[in-house]
């Protein structure tokens, strides 16, 4: 079941398929619970099945229907029983429009009075529960008092309806693991004529028409994935036939269509979205069966080109299979196949890239390029839970990343290119700047990954209070190709005579650089100022992280036992310890372990 090929979303085949469902190959579990105001059974098979074909199980509480307030203000109810990973408020706007019906008075306050309601049940799950919370928004309604004047007018249930909304938004940001599902996005795109089935409410109390409810199933599947760091990173794009109208080899740059009128306007549409992708953080890479300097002229001198030079962080054009150099933009990248989304006009290059690299996402783009934009963005792949300044900076991040693995080619000794980079670190405790960067990181980092542990910016705020027991470091590293902005995270819980690693992710971008050295050269240092006399951690292996199953014995740690996941835990003599030799300087030298 692939996320590129939207007719899987059909109702009777998920319930079809949920019968059969095997989850035995499933290397994750994600504990969901679902509370609304209308009836939702239909959406536990559905949720089941679509997380399944993500690799992950769910275990789902559905909460009894209409019974939000009683299960979220009762700290002993089913639902803190159940240990969520996720709480998924659901709110059906017949419902919300009896409660307008019922309030007849003050209703140009209606909106606030609901959104105080919301974020009561918001502040109480947060003070209980480390769970993330998905809160839908709502359709407008189809009602109209007035006719269009309803906007005008601050108290009718369409201007509520819209205002509520907004406030929902902004009561979110405020708040830390509270995210927007956005219902009124599917419910608009489907068209609200269609999104409600009024005789199914009034007979089941039905979220939505049976038809759309695999939307709203996929909108829960894809924030609680991408919460948990399962997002794409890049996108692939061809050049001829994709990001323009022409063949530059055979047309020449001037040949070549792009502009934002014409037939060619589909093209330009497409780069103005890659390029805004690109502004947020996802990186662009070309692959492309072309002479390499010609396909870069048309980057550098055609006047229509929305997308510059500077926008790519690896191109690749040559003649060569455009698997093999997918494989090779992975690796200048350092990233997973299943974070690169690849797209081509051409249906057979789709298909080999399919079947010979089955982890990559290949949208099968329709035949008419006007269509591909709005096709990409009801796939929902770029999916997002959070938007910082490091997002921000990420695409030029791997693009300086790719400059510093063309700028190793120049060198035989690893050593001396280490130098040459001028890296200077900084270690330091979470601070507010750093938390929501570092919880990020936490969320995204799948490779460089002791445990599989994720805890929430919630739980890494609670963690870095002074007395929490815990010690943190953010770890940031510059050199002279750029800023690479937060690469690390360590999180150590103080037992009194050991430091044990609770947590310890690292940007695969920065691999083999001597930054994990430097960070264990400064635990010791800190174990050593506290007094503890051993570092204890534990591996705990995932479908991912084999990159670090021998870590801690490469830092001289002994195997002190195995855990009944086939993990392994070990124990590390800080009088032992031999610093590690790195080509890293201290941006800081003043910090104290402390």
């Amino acid at each position: 079941m692939s996320p590129t090929d939207p007719s899987h979303l059909d109702y009777r085949a998920l319930l079809r398929a949920s019968k059969q469902l095997d989850v035995s190959t499933c290397t994750t579990e994600r504990r969901i619970a679902i509370l609304s105001d209308a009836a939702v059974p239909q959406l536990v098979p559905l949720l089941r099945t679509l997380f399944a074909a993500r690799g992950v199980r769910a275990e789902i509480h559905l909460a009894e229907y209409d019974t939000l307030e009683l299960e979220v203000f009762d700290a002993a109810s089913a639902l803190y029983a159940f240990a969520p990973d996720a709480v998924v408020l659901l709110h059906a706007p017949q419902a919300l429009r009896l409660r307008y019906w019922r309030e007849a008075a003050d209703r140009e306050h209606f909106a606030e009075r609901t959104v105080d309601g919301l974020v009561a049940l918001w502040d109480t799950l947060r003070a209980r529960t480390p769970a993330l919370i998905l809160q839908s928004n709502f359709p407008p309604p189809y009602e109209r008092q007035f006719g269009n004047f309803d906007h005008l007018l601050p108290h009718t249930l369409l201007a509520q309806s819209l205002r509520l909304n907004v406030l929902l938004a902004d009561a979110a940001r405020e708040r830390s693991g509270v995210l927007i599902d956005d219902v009124c996005g599917l419910a608009t795109r489907i068209g609200l004529q269609r999104w409600f089935d009024e005789r199914l409410w009034t007979l089941a109390k039905s979220f939505c028409a049976l038809e759309h409810l695999p939307l709203v199933a996929r909108n829960v599947v894809d924030l609680v994935q991408a919460a948990q760091g399962a997002i794409v990173k890049c996108v692939v794009t061809d050049l001829d036939g994709t990001l323009w109208s022409g063949v530059v080899g055979d047309d020449g740059v001037a040949g070549l269509e792009m502009d934002a009128f014409g037939h060619a306007e589909p093209h330009h549409r497409l780069q103005h979205y890659l390029r805004e992708l690109r502004r947020r953080g996802i990186v662009l890479a070309v692959c492309s069966k072309n002479d390499h300097a010609t396909a870069l002229d048309a980057f550098r001198s055609h006047p229509d080109m929305v997308l510059a030079e500077a926008d790519v962080a690896v191109f690749v054009a040559n003649w060569g299979p455009k698997p093999d150099n997918l494989r090779h933009i992975r690796d200048t990248l350092n990233i997973g196949f299943d974070s690169i989304v690849f797209l081509d006009d051409n249906a057979f290059e789709r298909a080999l890239v399919r079947d010979t690299l089955p982890g990559v996402i290949v949208p099968e783009l329709p035949e008419d390029p006007a269509e591909w934009v709005r096709f990409l963005s009801e796939l929902n792949l770029f999916e997002a839970t959070s938007f910082s300044e490091e997002d921000r900076r990420r695409a030029d991040a791997y693009r300086a990343n790719a400059q510093r693995e063309e700028a190793r080619t120049s060198f035989s000794d690893i050593t001396e290119y280490l130098r040459s980079l001028d890296m200077r670190i900084t270690m330091h405790r979470f601070d507010a700047l750093s938390l929501p960067r570092a919880a990020q990181l936490i969320q995204r980092t799948n490779q460089f990954s002791l445990t599989a542990r994720r805890p929430s910016l919630a739980e890494c705020e609670a963690m870095a209070r002074p007395g929490s027991g815990f010690v943190t470091f953010a770890i940031s590293l510059v050199d002279r190709f750029g800023d690479n902005g937060l690469v690390s995270i360590i999180i150590l819980r103080d037992t009194g005579d050991a430091l044990d690693v609770v947590n310890w992710r690292m940007s695969c971008r920065v691999l083999a650089r001597g930054v994990e050295a430097f960070a264990m050269n400064r635990v010791v240092e800190t174990a050593r100022a506290l007094g503890r006399e051993s570092i204890t951690g534990t591996f705990e292996p995932t479908a991912k992280n084999a990159l670090v199953r021998d870590f801690f014995a490469g830092f001289g740690f002994e195997q002190t036992g195995t855990t009944a996941d086939g993990g392994t835990t070990w124990r590390l003599r800080v009088a032992s310890y031999e610093p590690r030799t790195t080509c890293i300087a201290d941006a800081d030298p003043t910090t104290t372990s402390t």
